[in-house]
């Protein structure tokens, strides 16, 4: 069974910093690309970045500069690196997995809550 699990998630002031991670099993990241996707309250989902498994990143303008994506592939997780906080950044952050033969995020953890106070 594919499972994703999100963690590192809470409060932190305008300005601060967060990492968080999305830790899969069951499979081998070695054969899908893996997102990070957030909702805030009120909003759809909004695809914030991906890493490939060649290693090849993609940001959306939002985040470009202040948050990082990377992979251990070694320990089966997926970092988000979160710089320069802002309050519009609070939101219920997720991870997914979508395998390179499809074109959809098949698999996608629980959430974790990210809040940044002014």
């Amino acid at each position: 069974e594919v499972q994703l699990k999100e963690a590192g998630g809470g409060l932190v002031q305008t300005g601060g910093s967060l990492r968080l991670s999305c830790r899969g099993a069951g499979f081998s990241f070695n054969g899908y690309t893996i997102g990070w996707f957030r909702q805030a309250p009120g909003m759809g989902y909004e695809g914030l970045s991906r890493i490939s498994s060649d290693g090849t990143t993609h940001y959306a303008d939002s985040v470009k500069g202040r948050f990082t994506i990377s992979s251990d592939n070694a320990r089966g997780t997926v970092y988000l690196q979160m710089n320069s906080l802002k309050p519009e950044d609070t939101a219920v952050y997720y991870c997914a997995a979508q395998p390179l033969t499809k074109q959809s995020y098949d698999y996608w953890g629980q959430g974790t809550q990210v809040t940044v106070s002014s």
